[in-house]
């Protein structure tokens, strides 16, 4: 096992700029993740990683060693791309085999190790199938298995789960996290899902134009986010408009229609200046839960309601901003119809300022 630094790793083809200083320590051991949309420059970061794509500037080190200039099978890093590649003329353990018998191992070691690799997957009793034969989640499985049978230092994953059906996906990505914790194995993930990055990570870095905007662990990712964008790419977020009274020490106090709130907040924000509250759907309380709370309340009028099974969902005019509420579905709870009017308000705890550029 290995940690990954990253220093002012940057790519760029021609006048575009596909990743742009990055600069990251993994730890060993680490699930990271590299999250954001399709362009964000995850996969090209990944690839020089991997070293099937060079550098334009920067370094990359893996545990203590320069490898920046070395070629991919000099890394000792294993990486399992999106369709996962397997050969379709081999059976699942000659597909597993073949980077053993590419080293020239011998044919007991190869057999043993196979053996180990099939079970450490759970595909014992499927070591002579095809690759016909086989489900995307059990080829998802053969994939891993030929990548660890090797030993690599460096576990490198490029939206192994995109081809897979929601429930599918949802099996894997803990099955792989499992595995991942088992074997202590050094691992960047990319995905534009923030489901699965926020699942299965040690840490996330949000990536956007080449840069990584935000890096941390899924709690301060989705608590804290540091931008805007962070905050409306992980989960969804209100965002509303207001005026910055006062802002020290991490708190700050803004004026919001004709309420003066409290929020958290990273920045230094001039008074006086325009500003985004950040509140995520689950925080905002209505009816008595606002009233009982002990916080600023403001009266909103209710848009709409989504049935959506475990949750009721809200859609709420607030002095002429929209506000998404999501309520737990309870029998217990109060329900609101459109046209109705009800007290809400949240924690300042809960609440984010950000600048308004």
């Amino acid at each position: 096992m290995s940690d990954i630094r990253l220093e002012q790793l940057t790519k760029t083809y021609a006048e575009a700029v596909a990743v742009e200083a990055v600069t990251l320590h993994i730890e060993e051991g680490e699930f990271y993740a590299l999250l954001g949309p399709s362009g964000c420059g995850k996969s090209t970061t990944l690839r020089m990683v991997a070293g099937f794509v060079k550098p334009s500037a920067g370094r990359i080190v893996i545990g203590g060693e320069d490898v920046t200039a070395l070629p991919p099978e000099k890394r000792d890093v294993g990486i399992v791309f999106q369709n996962y590649a397997i050969f379709p003329h081999m059976t699942v353990a000659e597909n597993i085999a073949f980077g053993l018998k590419l080293r020239k191992r011998s044919r007991m070691e190869i057999d043993t190790a196979v053996k180990a690799a099939v079970a450490q997957v759970g595909l014992t009793g499927f070591e002579d199938r095809y690759q016909r034969n086989l489900s995307g989640g059990q080829q998802q499985r053969v994939a891993l298995a030929r990548v660890l049978v090797t030993r690599p230092r460096i576990l490198l994953l490029d939206e192994p789960l995109s081809a897979l059906d929601k429930a599918l996906r949802e099996e894997m990505k803990f099955w792989i996290k499992s595995l991942q914790q088992e074997l202590g194995i050094t691992t960047i993930y990319v995905t534009h899902d923030q489901d699965e990055a926020l699942t299965m990570s040690d840490r996330i870095g949000v990536m956007r134009g080449g840069r990584v905007e935000q890096s941390g662990t899924p709690t301060q990712i989705y608590e804290d986010p540091s931008t805007l964008f962070v905050t409306t790419f992980i989960g969804q977020s209100n965002v509303l408009n207001g005026t910055c009274l006062e802002a020290a020490d991490g708190r700050a106090s803004l004026q919001l229609a004709d309420q003066v709130l409290m929020a958290g907040v990273r920045h230094h924000i001039p008074k006086g200046t325009a500003v985004r509250l950040v509140i995520r759907p689950e925080n905002v309380l209505m009816g008595a839960e606002a009233e009982e709370a002990g916080v600023p309340v403001m009266q909103a009028r209710v848009l709409g309601e989504t049935y959506q099974g475990a949750t009721v969902r809200y859609r709420l005019d607030l002095a002429g901003q929209e506000v998404v509420a999501e309520r737990q579905n309870q029998v217990h709870l109060v329900r609101w119809q459109p046209g109705e009017f009800v007290n809400i308000g949240w924690s300042p705890v809960r609440a984010r300022l950000l600048p308004a550029g």
